[in-house]
């Protein structure tokens, strides 16, 4: 036996763990349902929202935009009231990723689907903070905020990892491909270009600060994750080169240490290692 298939078989493991990880302990079963159950898309097989999600720089892009979502002090409370980050985080980040993979990869009805079962439950996620702020899941500003967030945090991340960093014209495509997706779950004035999305970002700075809930979520995204150790490595390496990618006022925001030039270029030296490794390792899983 040579040594390729060893490593080919340790491939199709570790790639195959890291999946299911991410995806959910049915991760299969949806990725079949969503890659390849016939009828039409919202989005053809060449749209750049297609490039930007199936690219391992969500890595980064996720974890960047839950720190980014946190400063929201209404959003952050109604993660800190409602979800389960702490108790079942990857359940969370199961639902999370097959969410946008069905809107992104999936059939019309079941992106459709998943909008209808999304917003059924944030009709319900309401009430007050212990700091007294009030908030409503389906807040129309908070949603779209919490779309802002992510897909500035997206594109960031791919223009700096991705395998095929989107030209302008094409950037300006995904950020408006993303947004029928925003419109759908309820968000308005939802932006169309990068500009108008990094101006949406700048617009919301003043209604943005780092809550009790805020500084908690950072601290357990970044110092205690429930990673195996065997895996803390690759995800110090994620989340160093999510924090680096912060805007300033960001990263000072959430009290994280702004690194220098050498430790910047350290972390985004980590963070093409890290992403090149996952994108290998998930290439090793069967197409879909």
């Amino acid at each position: 036996m040579s040594l390729a298939a060893p490593v080919r078989q340790w491939r199709a493991r570790a790639g195959s763990a890291l999946f299911l990880r991410v995806a959910g302990p049915h991760g299969h079963r949806s990725r079949e349902r969503i890659h390849h159950r016939e009828g039409p898309r919202w989005f053809g097989p060449d749209a750049a929202v297609r490039v930007v999600h199936g690219d391992a720089s969500m890595f980064v892009g996720g974890i960047r935009s839950l720190l980014l979502q946190s400063l929201h002090p209404a959003a952050m409370a109604g993660v800190a009231g409602h979800s389960a980050f702490r108790e079942d985080p990857w359940g969370r980040l199961a639902q999370t990723s097959t969410f946008l993979a069905t809107t992104v990869f999936g059939t019309a009805d079941d992106a459709q689907a998943a909008i209808d079962a999304v917003r059924t439950i944030h009709a319900r996620v309401r009430g007050v903070s212990p700091e007294g702020i009030p908030y409503a899941a389906d807040d129309p500003d908070l949603l779209r905020w919490v779309h802002v967030a992510e897909i500035e945090s997206f594109l960031d991340a791919h223009t700096r990892y991705g395998q095929h960093p989107l030209s302008a014209a094409r950037a300006d495509e995904y950020v408006a491909q993303t947004a029928r997706i925003g419109r759908a779950l309820g968000a308005v004035d939802v932006p169309e270009t990068v500009a108008d999305l990094r101006a949406a970002l700048e617009g919301y700075r003043p209604v943005l600060r780092a809550t009790p809930a805020a500084l908690d979520a950072a601290t357990f995204l970044l110092r205690e994750p429930p990673v195996p150790w065997t895996l803390r490595p690759g995800y110090t390496a994620l989340t160093a080169a999510a924090v680096e990618s912060l805007p300033a006022w960001a990263a000072d925001g959430l009290g994280l240490r702004r690194r220098g030039r050498v430790g910047s270029a350290l972390a985004r030296g980590g963070g093409h290692v890290a992403t090149r490794t996952v994108r290998w390792l998930l290439a090793g899983q069967p197409e879909g």
